[in-house]
């Protein structure tokens, strides 16, 4: 999914030693940090997910590199975005991200602690709020050796009570909160929408083969809807090739790769 570029060939040849940069989906540059969270399947079939709202401004709670907000930019989902991003230098990060792909207008990027944020912050709700939370409690796990990565990975400044807590105080009544998630947390996530009065209207398992458990989970929940869920057919990202062990997008995964859209 990568392609990896020479800086001095991109519009910002003053990357630091840290740093790298990469071509992804949609012809998009990406910089990012050599001890941070890179661009993966979750943050693109995140972005599929999302309906378009072509004239919305939304929010990402948990910027990172800004990639997420970037796509749905670039594939015109929505007009503008607000990232929120507690690690400042994922902040300014993101702020180059959107500067050396022409999107510095539509994108500004906001180094707070969405615990703290309201609605008046960014300038009144919106019908739209998105997010790759952290998955892990702040306990579990290995703890990694980078800080970026561990505040990425874990609930070290907010846990999925405070995400969803966060995207019911932006949002509008009957705005969105979409989001990507771990299928063994899933009652977490679930319980703490219902608290925020978010209502999950529709959900998509994704599995990497037809051998294997769900490995992420797709939720779109509604501020203030009634129940009613829709369970969508689970996605199935590869299958074999007939020649081996070699496997390969599935016909549904490709064409959401190719569109970066959704057909449920």
């Amino acid at each position: 999914m990568t392609e990896a570029l020479n800086p001095l060939d991109t519009c910002d040849s003053r990357l630091l030693p840290d740093e790298s940069i990469d071509t992804v989906n949609e012809g998009l540059r990406l910089i990012r940090k050599k001890n941070g969270l890179t661009f993966g399947t979750d943050a693109y079939l995140l972005a599929a997910f999302i309906r378009p709202q072509k004239y919305a401004h939304a929010v990402e709670l948990g910027g990172g590199t800004g990639i997420i907000s970037l796509l749905l930019l670039a594939k015109e989902k929505v007009q503008r975005v607000t990232a929120l991003e507690i690690q400042e230098p994922f902040a300014e990060l993101m702020k180059r991200n959107a500067a050396i792909n022409g999107l510095s207008k539509r994108f500004t990027s906001l180094c707070r602690d969405l615990r703290d944020v309201r609605a008046c912050d960014i300038g009144g709700e919106v019908p739209l709020v998105f997010s790759n939370p952290p998955y892990m409690t702040a306990t579990s796990g290995k703890r990694n050796v980078h800080d970026e990565k561990y505040v990425a990975r874990h609930e070290v400044h907010g846990g999925i009570d405070d995400f969803c807590g966060c995207a019911a105080r932006l949002l509008k009544h009957g705005g969105h909160f979409v989001c990507v998630w771990r299928p063994d947390r899933l009652t977490d996530l679930l319980s703490s929408m219902h608290t925020s009065r978010l209502e999950p209207k529709r959900m998509t398992f994704v599995h990497a083969d037809g051998k294997h458990e769900a490995c992420a989970v797709l939720v779109d929940a509604i501020k203030g809807a009634a129940p009613s869920l829709k369970l969508t057919p689970p996605l199935f990202l590869y299958e074999d090739n007939g020649k081996g062990n070699t496997k390969i997008l599935t016909p549904d995964a490709q064409t959401i790769y190719d569109t970066c859209a959704f057909f449920d």
